[in-house]
């Protein structure tokens, strides 16, 4: 049996999902907690050059984040191609509840994801979720996940690549190299964060920069830090991140444009230092970021701000790549749906962030997920 160690954070939705996985294949490991142990914390980061979380060892191979693909490939069992009534792409709270809504009308269910949660475990705080005054993403997603693996739904962390359709079937290849036939699909694959898009960007990916605070937030324990954006999502981790770093710039392209509730809280933070009307032209550093260069829109002019690491909440891109030319989309990329979740082609539905709805709220996305399958359900019963 191969020696496994999982570097983590304690809120990390993501180092999680590894564990998970790992305890579903019945593979032994040891979990550190690099959050609580800066030891650890500085060996992980020697051994994998990263700043984020998780980071996978097995037996002197490192792995970085939550490699779905690999940790098959070691660990994973081949999979028997065979037919289901629905496959729904995507483990957020739309895709959740269409597979606990699709379980309970005795549909065979088979749900593809990369990661379990999506958009919504990222989140530090949640209070519009009915039924939860106040509750953190990752808690919230840990219920639905519980909920539906308390059905018959069988639930595999992979990435959809291609989805075709061939008569009265659909068939979607996955990064694992698995294939997986159904009647019916629900797309509710969600978005993922735009990039600054500058030069040289890529290289800091895990050595610095990030999109993930609540990952990889702990890490920076009294270091100075810098958020992108002017949102809610981008003041709500402004907040968290002044109980955790040393100084938080907060780097706003025009103006904050945020709920009131939120701008209350983060007025009263003295550590955090707010830039309007910036962007950041360019990133610093050698084996990790060091710095950045922000530049004023107007002025034109350029000033350097050490930071050990910045988070970007700068908004999201629908996933939508793999269905392009199969579904009709909006100029945004988005899928286009009716009220009751139809897509352009019979049979394939879609729910959550990844459409045209105008709304993009945790309890909109469940109660579309819950929508596209019922229409699955009546499109079935034909």
């Amino acid at each position: 049996m191969p020696r496994v160690t999982v570097y983590s954070t304690k809120n990390c939705p993501y180092c999680r999902m590894v564990k998970a996985f790992l305890e579903r294949q019945g593979v032994d490991y040891t979990s550190i907690d690099v959050g609580a142990d800066k030891e650890q914390a500085k060996k992980m980061v020697e051994i994998s050059g990263q700043y984020g979380v998780p980071v996978v060892t097995v037996d002197g191979e490192v792995i970085v984040g939550f490699d779905a693909q690999r940790l098959n490939e070691l660990f994973g069992e081949e999979k028997v191609p065979e037919l289901y009534d629905v496959l729904i792409i995507g483990a957020g709270p739309a895709g959740l509840t269409a597979g606990v809504y699709c379980a309970r009308k005795l549909l065979k269910t088979l749900v593809i994801s990369e990661n379990i949660g999506g958009q919504a475990v990222e989140s530090w705080s949640i209070e519009n979720y009915m039924g939860f005054p106040k509750i953190t993403g990752d808690d919230l997603m840990r219920k639905f996940e519980e909920q539906v693996r308390s059905q018959d739904i069988r639930l595999e962390i992979d990435k959809a690549l291609i989805l075709d359709r061939s008569g009265n079937e659909f068939k979607v290849n996955t990064a694992t190299g698995s294939s997986y036939r159904a009647r019916s699909v629900i797309l509710a694959q969600g978005k993922h964060p735009k990039t600054l898009g500058i030069e040289g960007e890529d290289r800091y990916w895990g050595r610095g920069l990030s999109v993930c605070s609540t990952c990889d937030g702990p890490i920076f324990r009294n270091k100075v830090v810098a958020i992108v954006g002017g949102g809610n999502s981008a003041l709500q981790t402004a907040i968290e991140m002044s109980g955790i770093a040393r100084e938080v710039h907060l780097i706003v392209r025009s103006r904050i444009k945020a709920d009131e509730a939120y701008v209350k809280l983060y007025a009263k933070k003295k550590n955090i230092i707010t830039h309007t009307n910036a962007i950041i032209s360019a990133l610093r550093g050698t084996d990790m970021l060091s710095a950045i260069i922000i530049r004023d829109r107007d002025s034109g002019k350029e000033t350097e701000i050490a930071v050990d690491g910045i988070f970007l909440e700068i908004g999201w891109i629908p996933n939508t790549s793999f269905v392009e030319g199969l579904v009709a989309m909006n100029d945004q990329k988005e899928i286009e749906v009716d009220i009751n979740c139809h897509t352009s082609v019979p049979g394939i539905f879609a729910a959550g962030d990844v459409t045209n709805i105008m709304t993009k709220q945790i309890i909109t996305a469940a109660g579309e997920g819950a929508k596209a399958a019922l229409s699955a359900y009546e499109f079935l019963m034909r």
